[in-house]
Parts: structure tokens; C-alpha cells; sequence
């Protein structure tokens, strides 16, 4: 009996040899259950005659993928199993499919059971903890390897550089490779690709590409392992060298080369070279190749030739090309940017049927597609829907509800974030200080910078840059400047982001200076240096010196101006009640006068008012068909502050026909961290509103008693005197305001922010009640901030 199963397995043994070759899964498993059968009839004590059929087993599983099977198979083996063979065999099927945790586990377990590894264990092993990034665990694997005298083998050694430099340990990787005595191309080219995966690291590929040329000769692998490096900096004359180099050596009919230089044009913005390397591949392009031709469209800009592409692609799909989550991502960001809802849903279809729905990339480039198509509620849902979410999905939300126009819910979005657990990241940052800038909500504002100080956001431009904008918005533009001031590197944008800041604040000669010392950094201005510097100019009545910087822009910089720098203009000449200055300055233009010009000369009289050029003005923007409600709200006020109050309800009739609503007054003020909402007259709803009613009523008599008298032209209702009086009291930054003086100590300044123009009637009475309180008051509105102290506002009433 014993002879016969011996035999047995002995023929079970050859068989699987055969389905080893053949990959006959089938067979297999048939020789598998006679196996088991014999097993469990053999009454031998010794089972060593079944280690070697079994062996093979795993060794057929492993073949035909089956590695949960195989696993299996080895964990049920009668012995365990010593043959070091099979342990690589199944730490390396772990180490290339996953899950990579088993390969590390395995390779202790096999220490753990004396079996000791040999050097084709440990590439294996290295790789597992590589595509991991476990660099604690491949150092004592390295030790391992320095116990057993294998680093001199260039397997290893190979192995390890390819393992630190992965990990992102570039000086290990480089102190391994030194130490090679012999290095063959395998071991320059994980050099090479490891150093060309990190950012900054393009000369030290280069320098090591020019090595090894000293010592053997490049392959079509090291092409593959340059060509990040040099998409990463955009070097267009490298790649040009590197594709002829391809040409000389044969290697550009190799899809994977091809790609990686159709992919360096394309980041180069050479979208013509890109196409027509895409074009001379031919039949052996692959869905990497179109995806790299979709992501240089998208980078060059030319979305809609992405989606075509895309479209080609999709009708190939039968043609054996497999889509990826990366292409489909790409393609939904596309759809993003064109806010091409119709596609993107279409897409989110296609996502589920697929099943790459459940991809978290892609769905977090379908909240950002819905966010940008301004959906929040259909980017809302899909959140909530998502099984995982990262800190990728959370700023998506966060920025969807900031370019909303809803910040208030997207700081709530942000607690909701930290709440969960989930570590915000540079890009997070970047989407909640502008959410605080709107709400000029200082408080979260300033644990924001805490944070990001902390972890070390501050070295980011982008996150400086955010950080001075809300500390304008703020009210603190002594803090944005310090924030300006520590910054190592300043780009363009930090310049401007200075300078338009203290034009909001009035302080347009600080702007100018600000100016002066940007050229003198070497730094040379930008067209949207110039619309910062004339608004500044404009919000502090420099007018010759507004109209010296637009005629040097063009004279001097050689910069065109563009619709934005001429409503600038006239805004800043407007303001200054240079009527026909600006009647001149419009009949001059080279362009067709758009809203944004007739806008601006349309505010300034209603300041003015000049009923009869208003008018005029009001035709005109008529024409072109009016972007908003703001132009009918001025021309009504305008007729209202004059009394011809049929004139003023007519544009209200008008405005209300052609489906423009006027937005109501707002002010909001943060005390403690929460942001307090006043809506003018709306006071009834705030919890406080006996004590606000009281404090306004006893502001009011100190205003008068100083001379206070209020200006009833601001009432744009025909009511009584004494009504239009109350009407005023009740605007909402005055209850703002009052709230404010209740709320806070007395040594405490008051930032209130309001969504649109404070109005004649409170900015005179805001000056009494900084002189009546004795407190400093910031009054933020849709066009500047508003300093008041001591009866006296820094716009030297000029807004």
C-alpha cells in the first residue's frame, strides 16, 4: 500500500510538472483532490513523500494566479515546508500582486521557522516594503542582509537602492550604490528612476545619467526611468535630446519610451510634437498612451480636444484597450474645468456601471467636477454616499461651498473634517483661509496660521499669499505686512495680494511705495499688478499719480491694457467727480466700453448725483443687458435720493420683470468665534434684540447731542420723516455694531463686514459712535474697509 502511494505521488509529481508548463489550472486541481484523497488514506507516520507534490501544487496555484489558493495549500502542507524555493516563490507572487503586507509577514515567519533566506529572497521582500513605504522595516532587512554577507551580491544591492530610493531615503540609496563594486545597467536604472520620482532631484539624474554612460551603455528602461526628471522641470531641450537619442538607438517603437516623451511635449507645452509622436505609434498605443495624450491636452488647455480624444478612446474599448481610474479621472477634471455638467454626469454614469466609482480618486474628481458646476447639494449627497473619504474629499467639499459663495458651511465643513479625524493638508488650508477672508472670521483665521505654522505650511507661497488676503479681509493689514515680510520667496501674486490690500484699506500711497520696492526686488510687474495699483490709487484719491502708472503701464512695461484697467480708470476718475475727465477718457478707448466701465461711472453719480448723466449711463448698460442687479439698485437710490420716487419704482418694476432681486442688506461681526448675521431691519430675529434696541436708542441720543442729524436721503421708501429716521437706525451694520459694543470689552476693536456699500447716512453716524464709545470700528464693505476712530474715517469720506 505504502509503495503504491509513493509511486502515486511520484506520477502526481511529473503531472503537475506538466501543468506547471502548460498552466493547466484544471488538471490541477484534479491531481489536487486525488492528493488529498491519498493523504487522508496513507496510515505513514513519516508524510515527507507528500512535501514534494505539494511543492509543486503551490508552485502550479502561483502560476495560474491562484494565490489564495496557494496560500492555502502551504499553510495545510503536511510539513512546513523548508525549501526556501517555495517561500521566494510565494513572497515574491505577494510582493508583485499584494497584498504587500503578506510578503513581510511571510519572510519573518520563514526567519521565525530557521529557514534561512538567500538572495533571491530579499529583492522580493525589499519590493513589498517599497510599494509600502515602510522604510523601518527594509533597514532591518538590511541588517539581515549585513549578517548574512549578501550586500556585495548586485541582486541585493540593486534591490536596496531601488528600495530606499523608492522610500524616498536618497542618501542610503546612494550610499548602497557607492558601495557596489559591480554595477550593471539594472542598478544604474533603479538609481536613476528612483532619484527621477522625487521633485528637485533633475540634476542628480543627469549627473548620474552622464556616469553611467562611463560605465555601460543606457537601455530603453533608463530612457523610461529620465524622462519624469525631465517632465517634472519642463526641460523642452533635454527632452529634444533625449527623443533623438530614442531615434539613434531604435528605441521610440517601445510604447512605454514613446509615451514617456509624448508625455515630456506635452508638460512642455508642445502640444504639436506630443500629437504627432500620439499619431506615429500607431496600432501599438496602449490606454497609458492615451491617457498621457488626454492629461498634455488638458495641460496645454485644450479641453475640449481632451474630450474628443477621450470620445475615440471609449469606441476602442472593444479593440482590448481598458480603461483606467486615471483616465477617468482626468477626463471628469476636464469636464471640471469646461463645467460641462451634461459630460461629467455622464461620466459619473459610466464610473458606476464600471464599478470605478469606488475608486477614491475618482470620486473625489467627481465632487470637485459637481463643486465647479456650482451643484454643492448633488456634490453633498455624493459625499455622503462615499465609503471612503480622504483629506482630498474634504477640500473638495470645502472649496465647493467657498466658490459657492458659502463659506459659513464650508468652515462647518472644515470642524466636520477634524471631527472625523482626518489630517488637512496644504491644499485644505488653501480652500479655508479664503472662507475666512469672506466672513472675516479672524478668530479661525488666526488658529489656521497656528496650524499651518505648525505644520509647516508656511514655507508655501500659495499658503502666504492666502494668509495675507485674510488678514486684509480681516481687518489686520499691519499682520498681513509681517506676514509679507517673513516670506523667503515672494512670486508676482504676493505682490499684488500686498498691494491691492492696502488699496481696500485707503492707504494707496503705502501701495505705491510697495510698488516702487517690487521693482527695486528685480521682480517686473504683471497686467494685474497695474488693476491693483489704479484701484488703490482710486480708493485713495491719487488721481494723478493713478493716471501716471496707466500710462506708464503701456509706455514703459509694454503692457496692453486690458477692459479691467480701463474701468479702473474710470472708477478712479468717477470717484473724483471728473465728469467730463471721464467723458473724454471713454470716447478715447480702443475697446467697446463693456458693463464693468458704465458700472462704475453709473456709482459715481449716484454719489454725485447727476440724475441727467445717470440716466444716460442706465440706457447704455440697458443695451448690453445688465449682469446683475447693482446698476438697477443705483439708478433707483439715485432717483430716490433726489425724491422722484416714480422714476425709482419704475427701475424696481424693471429690475423685478427682467428677474433680478435685489440682495438685502447684510452685516456680520465674529465675537468669540462665532459669526453673528444681521439682516437690515431683520433685528427681531437675533436673540439679543431688546439689548441692541436699547443700545442703538441710547447711541442715538449721544449722536444727536454732538450734532448727529440723519440724512433721510439714504430712505429709499416715501415715508415720514421720523420713520425714515428709524428705517436708518436699523441698517444692518448699526446693529452690527451696537452688538459689538455689547459684546466685547471696551479695549477691544470692532470689525464688522458688510455685503454691500455702507451708505452715506451710516458712515456719518459710525464717526459719531466711535466718538461717542471711544472705540475703534472697522467697517468692511463690498468696496473698501472703513477705519473709524475718534469721529474720523481714514477714507476721508471719499468711497
Amino acid at each position: 500500500m505504502q509503495l503504491r502511494t509513493r509511486l502515486s505521488l511520484e506520477y502526481c509529481t511529473v503531472l503537475l510538472e506538466s501543468c506547471i508548463q502548460s498552466k493547466s489550472l484544471f488538471r490541477g486541481k484534479l491531481i489536487h483532490q486525488h492528493l488529498l484523497k491519498c493523504l487522508h488514506r496513507t496510515h505513514e507516520t513519516n508524510l515527507t513523500n507528500f512535501d514534494v507534490p505539494f511543492e509543486k501544487l503551490v508552485d502550479l496555484y502561483i502560476a495560474c494566479s491562484e494565490l489564495r489558493i496557494a496560500r492555502h495549500v502551504f499553510d495545510k502542507m503536511p510539513h512546513r515546508p523548508k525549501n526556501v524555493v517555495l517561500w521566494n516563490l510565494l513572497i515574491r507572487a505577494y510582493a508583485w500582486n499584494g497584498p504587500y503586507e503578506e510578503a513581510i509577514d511571510l519572510y519573518y515567519k520563514m526567519l521565525g521557522y530557521g529557514i534561512p533566506p538567500n538572495r533571491f529572497t530579499f529583492p522580493f521582500v525589499l519590493k513589498a516594503c517599497s510599494a509600502l513605504k515602510e522604510a523601518s522595516e527594509g533597514r532591518e532587512i538590511h541588517c539581515d542582509i549585513k549578517r548574512l554577507r549578501l550586500e556585495s551580491n548586485v541582486y541585493v544591492s540593486t534591490a536596496l537602492v531601488d528600495f530606499y530610493a523608492k522610500c524616498g531615503c536618497l542618501d542610503d540609496a546612494k550610499e548602497v550604490f557607492d558601495k557596489m563594486h559591480k554595477r550593471d545597467v539594472v542598478a544604474w536604472n533603479s538609481m536613476i528612476s528612483g532619484f527621477s520620482l522625487h521633485e528637485g532631484s533633475y540634476d542628480e539624474v543627469t549627473r548620474l545619467l552622464v556616469q553611467m554612460q562611463n560605465d555601460v551603455s543606457p537601455n530603453s528602461s533608463t530612457i523610461v526611468g529620465v524622462l519624469p526628471a525631465v517632465a517634472q522641470v519642463n526641460s523642452l531641450r533635454h527632452g529634444k535630446e533625449i527623443h533623438g537619442f530614442c531615434i539613434r538607438r531604435g528605441f521610440v517603437g517601445d510604447v512605454v519610451v514613446g509615451t514617456g516623451i509624448l508625455d515630456v511635449y506635452g508638460k512642455c507645452q508642445c502640444i504639436d510634437y506630443a500629437r504627432r509622436i500620439f499619431d506615429m505609434m500607431g496600432i501599438v498605443k496602449n490606454e497609458v498612451t492615451w491617457s498621457a495624450m488626454v492629461g498634455a491636452y488638458v495641460v496645454c488647455d485644450f479641453m475640449r480636444e481632451a474630450l474628443e480624444l477621450f470620445c475615440q478612446l471609449l469606441m476602442l474599448k472593444d479593440d482590448g484597450i481598458v480603461l483606467s481610474a486615471v483616465t477617468l479621472a482626468t477626463v471628469i477634471r476636464v469636464c471640471a474645468n469646461l463645467t460641462d455638467l451634461s459630460m461629467g454626469s455622464c461620466l459619473h454614469c459610466y464610473a458606476i456601471k464600471s464599478g470605478f466609482v469606488l475608486d477614491l480618486m475618482v470620486g473625489n474628481t467627481l465632487l470637485s467636477m459637481y463643486a465647479k458646476c456650482g451643484i454643492i447639494n448633488g456634490a453633498m449627497r455624493f459625499f455622503n454616499e462615499m465609503d471612503l473619504r480622504d483629506a482630498v474629499s474634504f477640500t473638495a467639499i470645502i472649496s465647493g461651498y467657498v466658490q459657492n459663495g458659502n463659506s459659513e458651511e464650508g468652515l462647518r465643513m472644515f470642524l466636520k473634517m477634524q471631527l472625523s479625524g482626518i489630517i488637512p493638508e496644504k491644499a485644505t488650508m488653501a480652500s479655508v483661509l479664503p472662507a475666512c477672508a469672506h466672513l472675516a472670521a479672524l478668530h479661525y483665521g488666526s488658529c489656521s496660521h497656528c496650524y499651518a505654522i505648525v505644520c509647516g505650511f508656511t514655507a508655501d507661497t500659495m499658503i502666504c499669499n492666502a494668509l495675507i488676503d485674510m488678514y486684509a479681509k480681516c481687518g489686520k493689514i499691519d499682520t498681513a505686512r509681517k506676514v509679507f515680510d517673513r516670506m523667503l520667496k515672494r512670486g508676482i501674486v504676493t505682490w499684488n495680494t500686498m498691494i491691492i490690500a492696502y488699496g481696500i484699506h485707503g492707504i494707496g500711497l503705502e501701495a505705491l511705495l510697495l510698488f516702487d520696492n517690487m521693482q527695486s526686488d528685480g521682480l517686473k510687474p504683471d497686467d494685474v499688478t497695474f488693476i491693483c495699483l489704479i484701484s488703490a490709487c482710486s480708493h485713495s484719491g491719487l488721481v494723478a499719480e493713478g493716471n501716471y502708472w496707466f500710462n506708464a503701464m503701456t509706455q514703459d512695461f509694454g503692457i496692453i491694457p486690458r477692459m479691467e484697467h480701463y474701468a479702473c480708470m474710470v472708477d478712479l476718475l468717477s470717484r473724483a467727480g471728473l465728469f467730463k475727465e471721464v467723458h473724454s477718457f471713454i470716447e478715447k478707448m480702443p475697446l467697446e466700453p463693456d458693463i464693468r466701465v458704465w458700472s462704475a461711472l453709473l456709482s459715481a453719480c449716484r454719489i454725485y448725483k447727476n440724475v441727467e448723466l445717470g440716466e444716460g449711463v442706465s440706457k447704455k448698460i440697458q443695451k448690453l443687458g445688465p449682469e446683475s442687479t447693482g446698476n438697477f439698485v443705483l439708478l433707483s437710490n439715485m432717483y430716490s435720493a433726489v425724491g422722484r420716487w416714480d422714476d425709482a419704482a419704475q427701475v424696481r418694476i424693471t429690475q423685478k420683470e427682467q428677474g433680478f432681486e435685489k440682495s438685502p442688506g447684510c452685516s456680520w461681526i465674529e465675537i468669540s468665534g462665532v459669526v453673528h448675521t444681521f439682516v437690515g431691519g431683520g433685528y427681531r430675529s437675533h436673540p439679543q434684540l431688546a439689548q441692541i434696541s436699547n443700545k442703538l436708542d441710547e447711541l442715538l441720543v449721544e449722536m444727536k447731542r454732538l450734532g448727529y442729524q440723519a440724512e433721510s436721503s439714504y430712505v429709499f421708501q416715501d415715508v415720514e420723516e421720523e420713520e425714515k429716521e428709524r428705517v436708518l437706525l436699523y441698517h444692518s451694520e448699526k446693529l452690527a455694531i451696537a452688538f459689538g459694543i455689547l459684546s466685547l470689552s471696551p479695549d477691544k476693536p470692532i470689525l464688522v463686514t458688510k455685503n454691500l456699500r455702507v451708505c452715506g447716512d451710516c458712515h456719518t453716524a459710525i464717526k459719531f459712535i466711535s466718538l461717542v464709545t471711544r472705540r475703534d470700528i472697522t467697517v468692511r464693505d463690498a468696496s473698501r474697509f472703513h477705519h473709524f476712530k475718534d469721529g474720523i474715517c481714514n477714507c476721508g469720506d471719499f468711497w
